[in-house]
């Protein structure tokens, strides 16, 4: 008599030539580049919503406020996004992804009220980002059992590289053809584009029949399981994440983070233009940041994954927060772009490390949704920063204010990674201990499987 479980092993093959993973990587950088680049590129719009003599005449209180909008809906949505990443696989996140991007950038060319652009920018775009940071981001943890470190580093550059692009473009399109057709020709185009790779993409190396890239003989095969098993395994994945303090203490910091380089994302391309700057010039600000970012994006998660991630997150928000004191004294375009590279550096370094902690602290189980809460963090400290420099430089007349903010809140995220656990072993080894022998990673069978297999064994008799 056999007796046999749900669990199945997965069918897989091992590649020939290039590995898919690399493959998917590069779509997962697309995504990135089309998902991310707006949003870097956030402060180019400031100073056209904010010109009297433009179409919109906003105070910068408000502008403040709708950007804000942004962050605050964006980290509402990425808990969310993550739990669907998790549950439903990253491919119709990508699809969706796609859609939204485009229907979003098509309705803000259109916008002519505050209220509006609340709505695209605000409500619509930041589940788009969600979508594109969340569970696609973390899908990549499952493809690379070997070199995530290169991998992530790899896919935050390609980050960079699309704001280098996107923020000068929205600048150039916007003196050649204004508002309107600026945001729709990049609407079709990103949003075009991320739904022609979803035919592509798979969620995760079993969807594509091969396995994981590193993925050794003596590996424990990937289990197709029920959806009533994958469930449980997530609860019982995320209950034993929340019992750790690396899982509350990591959101904070990606918060601090975040409102640090905010505050200077947002307004450092305002505080140029005050300084005498054309809109064409400081645009490129924010593209030499994005630039000398990719240094930071690329070369933190590798040395995380070598030396450890909290010396690697430490330095990377200690030189983010340092090098806004340039910004006291810059009055030229030349000592803007002095800052920009040396604060990109720092910036870089402090986004892009978290997938690598994650898989140091937690191992290689479901990750989308403890990213999503890092990412509600991030967003949430995006939109707290950006409020309170916006009110303060509204209030006072002056960015110096809001540039103190930027620095406190860099510096803080400094003390909290220095109280964390150390990274050098995986914080949660046993959580599989609390599920039944069947959900495990290697499914054994049950006392309840045996008896009812002999019950039907009886009965077919």
């Amino acid at each position: 008599m056999a007796v046999t479980t749900t669990p199945t092993p997965a069918r897989t093959r091992s590649p020939k030539r290039i590995h898919r993973a690399w493959i998917i990587l590069a779509i997962l950088a697309i995504a990135q580049i089309v998902g991310q680049s707006i949003s870097m590129a956030a402060g180019v719009m400031v100073a056209p919503l904010n010109d009297p003599d433009g179409g919109f005449g906003w105070n910068i209180g408000l502008i403040g406020a709708a950007l804000a909008s942004y962050y605050l809906f964006g980290a509402l949505a990425a808990p969310i996004t993550g739990m669907l990443g998790d549950r439903y696989g990253a491919r119709p996140m990508m699809l969706a992804c796609g859609v939204l991007y485009a229907a979003s950038m098509v309705l803000i060319g259109t916008v002519t009220h505050l209220w509006q652009f609340f709505l695209y920018f605000g409500v619509m775009l930041s589940v788009t980002q969600s979508l594109a940071m969340v569970p696609l981001l973390a899908s990549v943890n499952g493809w690379f059992k070997q070199r995530l470190g290169l991998a992530t580093g790899l896919l935050w550059a390609s980050g960079g590289i699309g704001a280098a692009v996107v923020a000068p473009g929205i600048a150039n399109l916007l003196n050649a053809v204004g508002w309107q057709q600026t945001f729709t020709y990049i609407g079709l185009a990103g949003g075009g584009m991320m739904v022609f790779l979803t035919l592509f993409y798979r969620s995760k190396p079993s969807d594509a029949g091969v396995t994981a890239l590193g993925a050794r003989a003596g590996d424990p095969a990937e289990i197709v399981r029920g959806k009533d098993i994958d469930r449980l395994r997530l609860k019982v994945f995320n209950k034993a994440m929340r019992r750790t303090r690396a899982f509350w203490n990591l959101p904070t910091i990606h918060g601090l983070g975040c409102a640090g380089h905010g505050i200077v994302l947002i307004y450092s391309i305002p505080l140029a233009i005050e300084q005498g700057v054309s809109l064409t010039a400081a645009s490129y600000i924010l593209a030499l940041i994005s630039i000398f970012s990719i240094v930071g994006r690329f070369m933190a998660p590798i040395l995380a994954e070598r030396m450890g991630a909290k010396p690697v997150m430490m330095t990377a928000l200690f030189v983010q927060g340092l090098t806004v004191l340039v910004l006291f004294w810059a009055q030229d375009a030349w000592t803007f772009y002095l800052f920009a590279g040396l604060f990109g550096l720092g910036f870089g370094g402090e986004m892009s490390a978290y997938l690598v902690v994650n898989r140091q602290y937690f191992g290689t189980g479901p990750l989308a949704t403890l990213y999503g809460f890092e990412m509600m963090g991030a967003l949430s400290g995006h939109a707290i920063a950006t409020i309170l420099g916006g009110l303060a430089i509204f209030i006072t007349g002056s960015f110096n204010p809001a540039l103190v903010l930027s620095m406190f809140f860099s510096f803080s995220g400094v003390l909290v990674i220095y109280s964390m656990e150390s990274s050098a072993k995986v914080l949660i080894p046993d959580w599989e201990e609390a599920l039944p022998p069947e959900a495990k990673t290697t499914p054994q069978i049950s006392e309840r499987a045996v008896r009812a297999a002999l019950i039907e064994q009886l009965d077919s008799d």
